[in-house]
């Protein structure tokens, strides 16, 4: 190729904005394995997204209406559904395994390379499992009955050192319910994230302690009513966290706090807190799986289309969800690695604090609509959420 035709404009569909980045896009970081016409799984399927704002859609939210369709093609899909067995029995094991490296530790000093090496590679990955432990329980899929699930998540609570299971439960079933809704989902950054971080060493700093912003940023964004459970956890959390010091020094509790936040830090397992749901390779695809090999140590999760189409699927069960309905899910762009999300996310332009999709909450949805006299129609959805559609 000749000089002057490497310098020639680039007449895309895009009009230009491929050369927002002085001409040349990051390398397309998710995969397809099964290509479309739509998408190769190689190529940009669209341009890169404004830094400066969210992508707001009126759209809405896409598993609904997949969900819809899939039960319509396989309705022996219903036969996934329900609580696994299994579950509670990995949580007695992984918990008991904390408790007891935490007390083995009690003598190492704290800045020592075994301990800290212990509560990383040991604590951290054991205290993501326990994460991802609650995130399953939370969906009612360890008992058949709803309060042995919420006994099982507080029990599960207790090697991650502060008590949030009870918590979580509502802001995560408001996130699945109101998926991407802007003061709802408190899985999404705030504005004040987007501001303060939307730079390669914001990123840094998000990635290092994002473990802080899931914990902290829901209590700003929208506070709960507090419910027995609320304080059976407290009371349960404070109380071991109390014995542990009482019977065995400062050091296990250490430890076990530790472990949380390496699970939520730069962990190889944490890289799926980046690549659920934020936004890639100028994808408006707002839900990423990933089907590597660490599931295993995170109950499937990476299966997150399928989870998000049918919450009620155990994780064992997530796998033949996508062999039954291939022509669904292998057609989506999914990550082919945790670890390096995070590393892609650090260090691609394209993609930052702003890459998270967003909508209008519904009454602001529809007060914006009414104020603008937008020829637009509110349509509710089946979760409760909004979505417009042009007439």
């Amino acid at each position: 190729m000749s000089k002057h035709e490497a310098h020639k404009a680039d007449f895309s569909l895009y009009g230009g904005a491929e050369t927002l980045w002085e001409g040349k896009r990051t390398p397309r970081r998710t995969t397809v394995t099964t290509p479309t016409a739509q998408d190769d799984g190689k190529s940009h399927p669209g341009p890169p997204q404004d830094p400066n704002d969210f992508l707001w859609l009126m759209t809405e939210e896409p598993h609904r209406s997949r969900r819809t369709a899939i039960m319509k093609a396989h309705p022996e899909v219903t036969k996934l559904m329900g609580y696994e067995p299994l579950t509670k029995y990995i949580v007695v094991g992984v918990v008991s395994l904390q408790l007891i490296t935490a007390i083995l530790l009690r003598h190492t000093p704290i800045f020592s390379m075994w301990f800290i090496f212990c509560a990383y590679a040991i604590g951290g990955t054991a205290n993501h499992n326990l994460f991802l432990a609650i995130h399953e329980i939370t969906h009612n899929l360890a008992f058949p009955g709803v309060w042995p699930n919420k006994a099982l998540a507080v029990f599960a609570n207790i090697p991650i050192g502060i008590p949030y299971s009870a918590m979580f439960k509502r802001y995560h079933i408001e996130h699945h319910k109101f998926l991407g809704q802007d003061g709802i989902d408190t899985d999404l950054p705030t504005r004040i994230e987007l501001l303060l971080l939307n730079n390669v060493l914001g990123k840094v700093f998000f990635a290092t302690f994002q473990i802080f912003f899931y914990a902290l940023r829901p209590g700003f964004v929208r506070s709960q009513r507090l419910t027995m459970w609320h304080l059976s956890n407290f009371v349960v959390q404070l109380t071991i966290d109390y014995l542990l010091v009482k019977m065995y020094g400062l050091k296990p509790l250490i430890y076990l706090l530790a472990s949380s936040f390496f699970a939520g830090s730069l962990h190889p397992c944490a890289g799926h807190f980046i690549a659920e749901h934020y936004l890639w390779d100028g994808l408006e695809q707002e839900t990423f799986s990933y089907y590597g090999p660490l599931n295993l140590l995170a109950y499937n999760v990476g299966y997150h289309n399928e989870h998000h189409d049918f919450p009620s699927v155990a994780w064992t069960r997530l796998p033949a969800l996508r062999a039954l309905a291939p022509e669904y899910y292998d057609t989506l762009p999914s990550h082919p690695s945790w670890p390096m999300v995070i590393v892609n996310f650090i260090r691609d332009q394209e993609v930052g604090i702003f890459a998270r999709a967003k909508r209008l909450a519904k009454e602001s949805a529809s007060a914006s609509a009414s104020a603008n006299q937008h020829p637009l129609k509110v349509v509710e959805c089946e979760s409760g959420a909004t979505s417009d559609k042009s007439e």
